[in-house]
């Protein structure tokens, strides 16, 4: 990955949308697809002998070419702006991490990805002081120039997007770009698209489902350098985000409550464990105030050049395939524990697991750790 930052032509991004919307196609392995085969035209002419040999019964389903450019063609209707991970315009923090979106649809000011951000998340059920505390905070931190991202959910990230829409905001959608959820929140919506910015990596008019919030979670903490948490229930999805931003490297804050309240326990759960007490935005900025001046240290994702050296022969292979499916199961296990276990080489443990990943057959989980499963 070490060509410059670039923009897509056109057929790059048709080629990079079919790709992504692919079947068994997730951001992971969408990179590990454009590192082995250098474009994602190439990685579409080998997707379906690569599932074949995972152990996908069937042809794998490749989005075809009309349905993407219908999907970039709703996209532009929208009023969004598809940017690809190695675009200069696409935010460099969200770059930074492994499953970053591949592609990300804007609708709004794009230039507002540039400057750093924080993201501040909470109950839907929010209590009047927590809404009225990060309403505060969230137009404190905007003074002191700070972007807020949040999810526009009812309770505290409706507050947070209030409270910053004048000085910038970002709302991550769980569906479309273009749907608003919850729809009572319409018109905080114009007014974000008006001052701030929308962002989703789902297509066009998608509903949200439940299964899409936690991955709409990963992208508000990855836009961000810390993640503040108000008010959360043991089972908050916002607690998610903060699990989200630790696994990231990013900086966790937490507002301390009551323990008479269950709002409260998500936060003081999360003080326990290390989270900065936060009750203004000068606890925020004293610890980022440092990564403000320089910035995320991780090295983004910059463009791509195919792998290096021969393929592994199907002889190799064939005993590869066999040796580490006999170490998966359905409990996650560490991918330096299979090199250990297996004494295969790294390029061939990869292709295998590519390989499964495509048939459907493997889950990838955080902390590089892998499980099969069961189809």
């Amino acid at each position: 990955m070490d060509a410059p930052l670039r923009p897509l032509s056109a057929s790059e991004r048709l080629d990079w949308l079919r790709l992504i919307r692919s079947e068994n196609v997730g951001p992971r392995t969408f990179f590990r697809l454009l590192e082995r085969f250098g474009s994602a035209a190439a990685a579409l002419d080998a997707l379906p002998d690569l599932a074949r040999q995972g152990g996908l019964r069937r042809a794998i389903r490749l989005c075809p070419r009309a349905e993407a450019q219908a999907e970039l063609a709703a996209i532009e209707r929208s009023g969004a702006r598809l940017l690809a991970a190695i675009e200069p315009a696409y935010p460099r923090a969200l770059a930074a991490i492994e499953d970053a979106p591949p592609l990300l649809a804007v609708i709004g000011a794009v230039s507002l990805l540039e400057r750093p951000m924080v993201a501040l998340v909470g109950a839907r059920n929010a209590s009047l002081n927590g809404r009225n505390f990060a309403r505060r905070l969230a137009a404190d931190l905007g003074r002191a120039g700070l972007v807020v991202a949040s999810g526009l959910a009812r309770g505290i990230d409706t507050a947070a997007h209030e409270g910053s829409v004048a000085s910038g905001t970002v709302a991550v959608m769980a569906g479309g770009a273009d749907v608003v959820y919850p729809p009572e929140n319409r018109a905080l919506w114009e007014q974000i698209v008006a001052a701030g910015a929308v962002v989703s990596e789902m297509p066009p008019g998608t509903e949200p489902q439940a299964r899409h919030f936690p991955r709409r979670n990963r992208i508000i903490s990855g836009l961000a350098l810390g993640v503040v948490v108000v008010e959360a229930t043991p089972r908050s999805g916002s607690l998610i985000t903060a699990r989200c931003a630790a696994d990231q490297g990013r900086e966790v804050f937490a507002v301390p409550g009551s323990p008479l309240d269950p709002r409260a326990a998500g936060p003081n759960d999360l003080l326990r464990h290390g989270a900065t007490l936060t009750a203004s935005a000068e606890d925020v900025l004293a610890v980022l105030s440092d990564l403000i001046r320089r910035r995320l240290g991780e090295p983004a994702p910059t463009g791509f050049t195919p792998a290096t050296g021969p393929l592994p022969d199907e002889t190799e292979l064939a005993a590869a395939r066999a040796a580490i499916l006999s170490l998966l199961g359905p409990v996650p296990v560490m991918v330096d524990e299979i090199l250990r276990q297996c004494q295969l080489s790294p390029s061939v443990v990869s292709w295998v697991l590519l390989e499964l990943e495509l048939a459907g057959r493997l889950d990838r989980q955080p902390g590089n750790r892998v499980a099969l499963l069961v189809v």
